[in-house]
């Protein structure tokens, strides 16, 4: 159950990513940092840098710069000591 979780708030903040950087581009409604944020805290931090890579979003923010690695970080030792 946990992993069918972890993949589909992934997948949502992968999307989350590339959604906000297309309205960057087109001058419209963003998605507020605080919701990024909140999605990566509850499991998507994997997505988030994913999309940070593909979509070169939020690449030059050091709060996401740094926060985001270690909250991939502690969503692997999570899910790990999970399953041990």
């Amino acid at each position: 159950m946990i992993y069918i979780y972890l993949v589909l708030i992934n997948i949502i903040a992968f999307w989350l990513m590339h959604h906000d950087k297309e309205a960057a581009k087109a001058g419209k409604w963003r998605t507020p940092e605080r919701r990024l944020w909140l999605v990566a805290i509850i499991g998507g931090a994997c997505g988030i840098w994913a999309g940070m890579a593909q979509f070169r979003h939020k690449t030059k923010h050091p709060s996401f710069q740094i926060g985001v690695p270690l909250l991939v970080l502690a969503d692997f030792f999570i899910v790990a000591r999970y399953f041990i």
